[in-house]
């Protein structure tokens, strides 16, 4: 992670302080990840009561996220409501093409704003950041859409920045790993059900029971595609363990369990798409 001497990191918080003030009354769309949980935190110290972090319930929501996320809020005392949302239920969402994600967040900024409407907010605000502009995601089209802001990114502040501040601040999840939805560890094409989700989620609480920090479970029908860190990798492929692996992959429904040999890196499900959806950045 980049090192920032005191004065940047007081700069950087001023500009974020400075776009969560303009905004003015907040809605923060809260996941529980590193982004967003900063983002609700600086919220709340400026905003105070004017402010709400909501969580989206679904079943693409990791069991273990949400209660990471609600302990998070509660130790800080930042304002959380859980709402539902349905994108399962959206056929264009659960077909799983490349613009998935921007399905879940129009259905996620379409319920926010009811939200945001009906409790008197002035902004709906979500975590993006400098570098995920950079990236393949089309939820960016939806928030766009919506017009919902993105302080963070705003402020010119990108996850390094964020990683640093939290850091500054005393947040234990200052290092927290990346922590996408589970239905993108489900490969395009193959359709999004709450079987598929289970699957993966209990393949990946598994994994995590036998020490592994930085990893995925990719759902390629029968087959699962683990993807491990790099320097976890040395220990995984012990024979033992790998034995331990693969009995509990096995047993939340996979029949193959295949370990990647580039090991982790997030989006790898991307590499599959056509150079011209990737080079669209999630716009149209």
């Amino acid at each position: 992670m980049a090192e920032f001497s005191a004065s940047e990191l007081v700069a950087k918080q001023q500009r974020l302080e400075d776009c969560i003030r303009r905004a003015g009354r907040m809605i923060v769309a809260y996941s529980g990840g590193i982004d967003s949980a900063y983002l609700a935190f600086s919220a709340h110290r400026v905003l105070g009561d004017g402010m709400l972090a909501v969580i989206a319930d679904s079943p693409s929501l990791p069991r273990s996220h949400y209660r990471d996320a609600l302990a998070f809020a509660a130790e800080y005392g930042i304002p959380l409501k859980t709402i539902e949302t349905a994108e399962l239920e959206r056929e264009a969402y659960a077909v799983n093409d490349a613009n998935r994600c921007f399905h879940c967040k129009d259905e996620l900024f379409a319920v926010l704003e009811t939200v945001r409407a009906g409790q008197g907010f002035d902004t709906v605000a979500y975590g993006l950041n400098l570098d995920d502009k950079k990236d393949f995601r089309p939820g960016q089209r939806a928030a766009v859409e919506h017009r919902v802001a993105a302080p963070l990114a705003e402020a010119g502040l990108n996850k390094a920045d964020v990683r640093s501040l939290a850091k500054q601040a005393g947040l234990a999840i200052w290092d927290k790993p990346a922590s996408a939805c589970l239905s993108s560890r489900i490969e395009y094409g193959r359709r999004v059900t709450p079987e598929n989700l289970r699957m993966v989620e209990e393949a990946e609480d598994a994994l995590h029971e036998l020490g592994l920090k930085r990893f995925r479970v990719r759902h390629h029908g029968a087959v699962a595609r683990i993807e491990i860190a790099e320097e976890e990798l040395p220990g995984a492929l012990e024979v033992g363990l790998m034995r331990q692996i693969s009995k509990a992959v096995r047993k939340a429904g996979f029949q193959y369990v295949a370990v990647d040999c580039d090991g982790y890196r997030s989006g790898s499900m991307n590499e599959v798409l056509p150079v011209e959806v990737l080079l669209r950045s999630g716009k149209n």
